[in-house]
């Protein structure tokens, strides 16, 4: 038995979703969507906790780590579970995440998917994307789909992730599941070699590069059914992701593609049950003609309205799904204002259905109200009051680290704030986001820490380079350069 082991029983016991390892810190685990630390419990040296994890990583993710800083891989206690895991450094030395995978796959009933994203498994061609932010159940969104589809259909279906997470064996489809770098050397490589192993659906883990997104698009075109993930809020801005990855000369050509191969977009963030566990709520798009006129026709910012209309084909917003989990009595009034995007529209709903709000947590109208008296309220301050309504407002987490990290006015500055909120951003966007590794090294920057702040900018340059982000890779160069002349960074558009 591994040392990790007795952790993760803890953890199972605990009925967390996640366990994290850190250098300095207790074992903390994430239960129903909280960070709870292990209180009574050794803190981990570095060498302890290295010497813990090098214990069941593979030769190959040690090589990896020593080489790029983290690693990803699939752990399993046999007749237990599954974990995926990520080995990272930061300023204190190693660390460690892992989430637990279910051993058997949630049905559509359990997690609360809309009857509108079952129609989308019987689709015998086209592009459906699973999108939201890091940890909101996307990759159990897909599990589901692909037992469904795996149940009732007698097809070939080959998954592309990384790790493979949930575990299929063939039923009534022959089911092919290849890992990346265990089995394929990037997805953009095994979603082309796809195409010469006579598939009928393909599931591609992430959609994280131009290449991955180009080739999953030609898939689709070409008679297959392709599923695939992303990082974005709602089912509206997928489309507009989708198309910005690409340089501007061929962004028509994109848009026209996407027009005829998208299928649908299935968006969904976790909310906190009432007397505990979470609950997945989602927006669903379905690609009617309107919605592929609007598309091809650049007018994507016409697409919400739709949905709010298109209740008859399966549409739904994440309003009317916040709406519906309140007056199933399933979550608070508050967990569904705190989640929703427009939180306006969803405040007019509950008026229409006498719900009552009580906003008194979230100090929003308190802000509002000093502003209309004049009061004077600090830049941080004001960021921080849209995350107290929301805290996982990247937009907002974005706008609060800059301040702190590089504002020109010494008042708003704090560094280690800076970098304690960009742990937190970088939890929900990963490690495939430039603008969020350059954010940590401004942090850093702000610290005097131009060592740190200068390798995690030379991370920023590979994820950027990856992403084809031209204006973003002449950006970090010029932060990296006045790094090494150990000049901060003030004012800058990070």
């Amino acid at each position: 038995m591994k040392q990790i082991d007795q952790y993760l029983e803890d953890m199972l016991e605990k009925g967390a979703s996640d366990i994290h390892l850190s250098t300095n810190h207790q074992p903390c685990f994430r239960i129903d969507g909280e960070m709870q630390f292990q209180r009574g419990s050794e803190k981990f040296s570095a060498e302890e906790l290295r010497e813990l994890l090098y214990e069941f990583t593979p030769d190959r993710n040690i090589e990896e780590l020593e080489e790029t800083w983290d690693t990803d891989f699939a752990y399993e206690i046999p007749g237990t579970a599954r974990f995926r895991v990520n080995i990272f450094n930061d300023h204190e030395g190693i660390g460690c995440v892992m989430r637990q995978i279910p051993s058997r796959v949630p049905t559509f009933e359990e997690l609360n998917i809309p009857e509108g994203v079952r129609s989308f498994c019987f689709l015998q061609k086209g592009l459906v994307i699973v999108t939201g932010p890091t940890g909101s159940g996307k990759s159990t969104t897909l599990a589901a789909m692909v037992d469904l589809i795996n149940r009732t259909r007698r097809q070939h279906l080959i998954t592309v992730e990384d790790p493979v997470e949930f575990k299929h064996r063939s039923l009534g489809c022959l089911v092919n599941q290849r890992e990346v770098h265990v089995h394929t050397k990037s997805f953009s490589n095994a979603l082309r070699a796809a195409l010469r192993e006579d598939p009928d659906i393909v599931l591609v883990g992430e959609l994280r590069d131009l290449e991955t997104m180009e080739i999953a698009i030609e898939t689709a075109e070409t008679g297959h059914l392709v599923f695939g993930t992303l990082h974005t809020n709602t089912a509206a801005t997928t489309v507009d992701r989708i198309i910005d990855k690409f340089p501007a000369d061929r962004q028509n050509q994109i848009r026209s593609m996407l027009a005829d191969s998208l299928k649908g977009v299935i968006a969904q963030t976790l909310c906190k049950k009432i007397g505990g566990g979470r609950i997945a709520a989602c927006e669903i798009l379905v690609v009617t003609p309107a919605v592929s006129a609007n598309i091809r026709e650049g007018k994507t910012h016409q697409i919400p309205s739709i949905m709010q209309t298109g209740r008859n084909v399966g549409m739904c917003t994440f309003a009317d799904d916040l709406l519906k989990l309140v007056l199933t009595g399933i979550i608070t009034p508050e967990e569904a204002y705190a989640n929703a995007i427009d939180k306006t529209f969803l405040q007019k709903k509950f008026k229409e259905e006498k719900i009552e709000l009580d906003l008194s947590l979230t100090a929003l109208d308190d802000m509002d109200m000093h502003m209309e008296e004049g009061e004077n309220v600090s830049k941080s301050e004001k960021a921080l009051k849209k995350l107290h309504v929301n805290p996982r407002d990247i937009a907002a987490l974005r706008e609060l680290i800059k301040i702190l990290a590089s504002d020109e006015n010494p008042d708003e500055r704090n560094g280690h704030d800076a970098l304690e909120y960009s742990q937190k951003l970088l939890d929900l966007t990963g490690q495939n986001d430039a603008q969020t590794l350059m954010l940590i090294s401004a942090s850093y920057a702000e610290l005097s820490h131009f060592g740190e702040a200068t390798e995690w900018a030379k991370k920023a340059v590979k994820v950027a380079k990856s992403n084809r982000q031209k204006e973003m890779l002449v950006d970090i160069q010029r932060y990296i350069n006045l790094y090494k002349r150990g000049i901060p960074l003030r004012g800058e558009s990070l």
